[in-house]
């Protein structure tokens, strides 16, 4: 637990999180929702005004499901009917919270903040012009708070407070190794993860989701493409991942299909598999490029594992291969010099990855500073009265 935090608001809040659980399987590595959902409860255990924890369980899942998906949570687990007369502050985080719930909830003098680990605006507006369904982000709840991350500053805060009629307030993005530790410690077969020097030519991992324009494989694959035509032995293969449901599609298979990595036999097309499962055998390098969504865990378990993490992420300091914006020639060299002094230069990789990391975990103490006085700012009023 950080040391040296004084509560300033009331001491002895209940507090929940709310961890959206459906029938079947389901795993933290579906998306990042999840791990934040970890993470937010870790550091929710260490502020000073905070007494108990829970992981408020919403969707059609039953009690297993949910014990399954988060066995390695630090937190009991409860319902919505459970949370509504237990908890002081519910943070709205998986699950989404009903409107009527929310009202009654204020009612008796609980706090809620719906904290948006998203892009919201660009979700919510493809959703309206291209017809998809609907997931009442903009539902008319009265929460006293928005929380969101540093990524989303520029494109969803000013969304947020106008659309949602509530102040925001930008927090910290957190994570920590744990899960990714614990992951990788159950994998049986396979090398163990972590970054290994030496090899002649890179495979290349391109991860993005391809579910949303904040993140996909073009541009990926485009950076693989320039370094490629630059220095045809670079390259010994390209995953690019999440990209099955590409496939089939007109425009995508012209694309793909005008590149020399694809023409020369370089790039396979795959389906979504954990990154830990991937790197250790199949990839040396990861190439990836975001939209507005400059924080991701994929950054920091590929920082984490010491692997060279091509990127145009302004929000991870010094770390990894930077090109700028979509500036995929940019990209191409980032990469051809990732190749060209990595190896020589592993051992203050390693340091400033790991330095950079350690700001983000949990229990640092200003991670938990900031949301401890942002929870005792919501009960300071009351306090006063």
């Amino acid at each position: 637990m950080a040391e040296g935090l004084q509560a300033t608001g009331p001491r002895g809040l209940k507090v929940g999180v709310s961890l959206f659980v459906r029938r079947g399987g389901q795993s933290l590595w579906e998306n990042g929702i999840f791990q934040n959902c970890l993470f937010l409860v870790m550091l929710l255990r260490c502020v000073p005004s905070v007494a108990e924890v829970y992981l408020v369980t919403g969707g059609d899942g039953e009690p297993d499901d949910a014990r399954r998906l988060v066995e390695d949570v630090p937190a009991p687990l409860i319902d919505m009917a459970d949370a509504a007369s237990r908890l002081d502050l519910m943070i709205e985080m998986s699950a989404q919270l009903d409107r009527e719930w929310i009202v009654r909830f204020r009612e008796r003098g609980g706090k809620v903040v719906s904290m948006r680990v998203g892009n919201d605006y660009v979700i919510d507006i493809e959703r309206m012009i291209f017809d998809r369904p609907h997931a009442l982000l903009v539902s008319g709840a009265p929460y006293h708070e928005i929380w969101t991350l540093p990524e989303y500053e520029q494109t969803c805060a000013p969304y947020y407070r106008s659309a949602m009629r509530a102040p925001v307030r930008i927090m910290p993005h957190l994570w920590s190794p744990v899960v990714l530790e614990r992951a990788a410690a159950r994998e049986s077969a396979g090398r163990p993860f972590g970054y290994r020097p030496g090899r002649a030519r890179w495979r290349a991992g391109i991860f993005e989701p391809n579910i949303c324009m904040v993140k996909t494989s073009h541009v990926p694959m485009l950076c693989c493409e320039t370094a490629h035509r630059s220095n045809p032995d670079l390259l010994e293969h390209v995953w690019v991942y999440n990209t099955l449901a590409l496939k089939e599609h007109a425009g995508f298979y012209s694309f793909a299909n005008s590149l020399d990595i694809v023409r020369h036999g370089l790039a396979s097309f795959e389906g979504r598999f954990p990154f830990y499962q991937i790197v250790a055998s199949y990839v040396d390098v990861v190439v990836a490029h975001h939209w507005e969504n400059a924080q991701n865990y994929l950054y920091y378990e590929s920082l984490y594992g010491g692997y060279p993490l091509v990127h145009n992420s302004h929000l991870i300091g010094d770390c990894g291969y930077r090109y700028h914006d979509f500036d995929c020639e940019e990209g191409g060299q980032t990469l051809l010099r990732a190749f060209a002094e990595h190896d020589r230069n592993l051992d203050s990789y390693r340091r400033t990855a790991g330095a950079f990391l350690r700001t983000l975990d949990p229990e640092y103490e200003g991670n938990v500073r900031a949301y401890g006085e942002a929870i005792d700012l919501l009960f300071a009023a009351e306090t006063v009265n």
